[in-house]
Parts: C-alpha cells; structure tokens; sequence
C-alpha cells in the first residue's frame, strides 16, 4: 500500500466511520456519504474495500434489527439486484480510470437527484425489481447503492427500514463483493484497505446502536447530499480534465 499515506488512512476510517454510523441509525448510509468523501481522499479506496466493509456492516445491523425484518417483501429487490450486478460488471470491465470517473461522478449525481426530487413509490415487488436492479449497478460501480432502494421503503417505520435494507444490502453487497473479486476488482490492496478501514466502520456500528432511536436522520440528509453532490461533480470535472 506505498501509494496510501498514514493520512489518508486515518482519514478513510472518519469517512467510514461516519456512514457507518448514519447506517446504523436510518439503515442505509454507508455508501452515500463515505464512497464520496473517501474518493475525494483516494479513489483506491473504491469500489472493493467499501464494499467489503458494508458487507460486514450490514450483517452486524441486520443481526441487531433482525426481529422486524420482513424478508417476503425484500426477495424481489433481491432478484433485481442480481441483473444490476451482472451489468455493472460488464460495465467496469470496459471502463477506462477517466471513463470510472465519470461514471462514478454521474451516479453519484443521480443519486442524490433521486433523493431530492420528492419522488414517493410505493413498496410493491414491481418497484422492488426495478429499485433492487438500479441499487445493485450503482453499488457495484460506485458502493452507493442506497438511494434506489431507499425510495421505496421512505414511507415505512423505522424498525422495517433498518432491517429489511440491511438484508437487502448484505446479498446486495456481498453479491458485488464477488463479483469484484472474479473479476479482478478485488485483490491484495483491496484486502489491505479494507482491513486498514475496519476499525473505523465498527466504531461507527457501536455508536450507532446507542442513538438509534434519538438522531433525526431528516436533519442530516441535506448535509449528505451536499457532500456527495460536492464529490460528483469533482470525479466528473476529474474525468473531463486531459
């Protein structure tokens, strides 16, 4: 890892520890608010260690919550998200660094448009098909994957939420994490960074779980979105500079 400073390291556990948190409390987070700050400190820290951590991540919180999960409404985002996988691995496999770039920036874009723009789908397994496939192609490419299947689940109770998008989010992000790794996206840096960041994610777990119930998530989604929306539009000017 010669080309990962100290500080960069310790930076990324902030980073992660702060999405682990915010995952923690509302059930997705992890991936919208530390994939944008930890690109901004080292684009090798994406996609494979991120995931690896959200993998972990979501099997702790999932194992916490595991009383209110209802998995019958969360297997049809499980199907989709097989097909977003299976594309957004072809799609890596001909994308160039500028060419990731861009498509990390115009992702991240679109999530935060698709968080902002009052969009209110009900939760049905249509819905859940065509959230669960557009969850798993960001996720795989960017490790931001919430937004999409987030909009589907914003008008149920909390204990829900939490339990049925970690679920999701463990077949989702273990789904990416192999398929990264059969495809060479994943290998002995990506383990050494993801180890390097650990600390940070289940710090971010523990805290989480003593405010679960006090911290309104509404107030922190402006500053969240500003943060990736901040991110996108770097990675794209990145990508469009020669």
């Amino acid at each position: 890892m010669s080309d990962i400073t100290l500080w960069q390291i310790l930076l990324a556990n902030l980073a992660i520890f702060a999405g682990a948190f915010l995952q923690g409390l509302a059930g997705y987070g992890i991936g919208t608010l530390s994939a944008p700050l930890l690109f901004l400190i080292s684009p090798l820290f994406l996609p494979g260690p991120l995931i690896l951590n959200a993998v972990l991540l979501t099997l702790l919180i999932l194992w916490r919550s595991r009383a209110a999960l209802s998995f019958r409404q969360v297997r049809f985002a499980i199907g989709g998200d097989i097909v977003g996988t299976i594309l957004a691995v072809g799609t890596l496999a001909v994308l160039t660094t500028r060419g990731f770039d861009l498509a990390f920036g115009t992702l991240i874009l679109l999530a935060v448009i698709l968080s902002v723009v009052g969009l209110r789908p009900r939760l049905s397994a249509r819905n859940s098909v065509v959230a669960g496939a557009a969850s798993g192609y960001m996720g795989t490419i960017t490790a931001v994957g919430g937004p999409p299947i987030a909009l589907i689940y914003q008008n149920e109770n909390g204990p829900l939420v939490r339990a049925n998008l970690s679920a999701f989010f463990l077949f989702a992000s273990s789904a990416s994490a192999v398929a990264l790794f059969f495809s060479g996206f994943i290998g002995t840096r990506e383990l050494q960074l993801f180890a390097a960041m650990l600390p940070g994610m289940l710090v971010g777990f523990y805290a989480s779980g003593h405010l679960v119930n006090r911290v309104p998530f509404d107030a922190l989604r402006p500053v969240i979105l500003g943060i990736a929306a901040v991110a996108g539009i770097t990675a794209i000017v990145k990508g469009l500079l020669p």
